[in-house]
């Protein structure tokens, strides 16, 4: 499968890298900090969400500010502990791209997602994170914000994603979908094209835009 674009919208945690036992270990420590249980975690889609809107589901409102730094400091703090690590293909298929043709956006704060990404070497020109925004993915706003940030049509746009928040936050901007199976199953994730990850991928910059392949 081929799919021809203008620019390439990527997430972060689960599409460039991992972090997810940092994840683990910073929210496992919150949730203990402030008495939420096993019960509760599980009654909230986590995933491809900003902190703030996962925190608000479950702390009331009066804490959630102080609670969202809280479990921001904590994982910024991690980043060195090496919970952070480049996913299959993401080196190869950044380096392919023009700097003004590709952007990512996270659920993540600025802070946050500036720190990992340092610390595996990708420093996007484009980036749009949770302070940017004002509704989170699934809500379209981050992906339209990054089409306009690049001066390109939205229609013109293929984002990569690995959760259903962020695929559903792509299909609702009209913007070609591309799901990798890094963090869910397959059947989970509703995308025009589904893959492994990032190193199933080929790109190839012409004069029109950007030709996505599919290997194999």
């Amino acid at each position: 499968m081929m799919i021809d674009a203008q620019a390439l919208l990527f997430d972060n945690d689960g599409t460039l890298v991992s972090s997810l036992d940092s994840v683990e270990r910073c929210w496992t420590r919150w949730a203990r900090e402030y008495g939420i249980t096993a019960e509760e975690f599980g009654r909230v889609e986590l995933h491809g969400r900003p902190a703030a809107e996962i925190v608000a589901d479950l702390l009331p409102a009066g804490l959630v500010p102080e609670a969202v730094a809280r479990v921001e400091q904590l994982e910024v703090e991690d980043v060195p502990n090496g919970g952070v690590r480049l996913l299959p293909g993401t080196e190869n298929l950044l380096g392919s791209l023009p700097a003004d043709a590709w952007a990512v956006v996270t659920s993540a704060t600025r802070r946050l997602a500036e720190a990992r990404l340092d610390a595996v070497g990708i420093r996007p020109k484009t980036l749009i994170a949770a302070d940017d925004i004002t509704r989170g993915k699934p809500d379209p706003e981050p992906y339209l914000l990054a089409a306009r940030r690049l001066g390109v049509d939205p229609a013109r746009c293929v984002v990569f994603e690995d959760a259903p928040a962020g695929l559903r936050a792509g299909r609702a901007a009209g913007m070609t979908t591309v799901a990798l199976t890094t963090t869910h199953q397959a059947h989970e994730l509703v995308a025009d094209l589904v893959v492994e990850n990032l190193s199933a991928l080929s790109a190839l910059v012409t004069d029109g835009g950007i030709r996505i392949s599919a290997r194999g």
